[in-house]
């Protein structure tokens, strides 16, 4: 039986889309934006009526960041050591990223067992080519001195 709202496609019969499925997130995003606009707009207000205190001072408009009053030029250079670790752990913890959804699906009860037949153990298998790739590139780092700190 095909519903009059519905929808057949190669997976089944589905429900058609309804627009007014989502008109709580509009909703939502409508009163956010106006809360964002009207707290813009009244800090503007108080600004120009004067009711928000503002006195510039020397002390007040000078820069500050990290506790430590500025020193010399912004433009001072970084050891490369620095990018390294920073590039280092982004890449790491990137591909750790791929690891969760793999062992979501590899250990998960609500996992088709079909699947757990046919790519379980090559999907294992690749996993652990990964793993071993990340360890390598991890010993090569460690070997050409990236995590020394000088």
């Amino acid at each position: 039986m095909i519903l009059a709202d519905a929808v057949r496609t190669s997976a089944g019969v589905e429900a058609a889309f309804d627009l007014a499925d989502y008109y709580p997130i509009f909703l939502f995003l409508a009163f956010l934006i106006l809360f964002v606009l009207g707290t813009l707009f009244a800090s503007q207000l108080f600004h120009a009526l004067g009711l928000k205190p503002y006195k510039p001072t020397p002390v007040k408009l000078m820069p500050y960041e990290s506790g430590m009053d500025p020193v010399g030029s912004a433009r001072m250079q970084f050891d490369v050591k620095f990018y390294l670790i920073a590039i280092l752990f982004l890449v790491f913890d990137v591909e750790l990223l791929f690891l969760y959804p793999w062992a979501t699906v590899a250990y998960s009860d609500a996992t088709d067992a079909s699947w757990k037949a046919a790519f379980g153990r090559v999907v294992f298998w690749e996993v652990l080519v990964f793993i071993a790739s990340l360890g390598v590139g991890y010993v090569y780092a460690w070997r050409k001195g990236v995590f020394r700190w000088r």
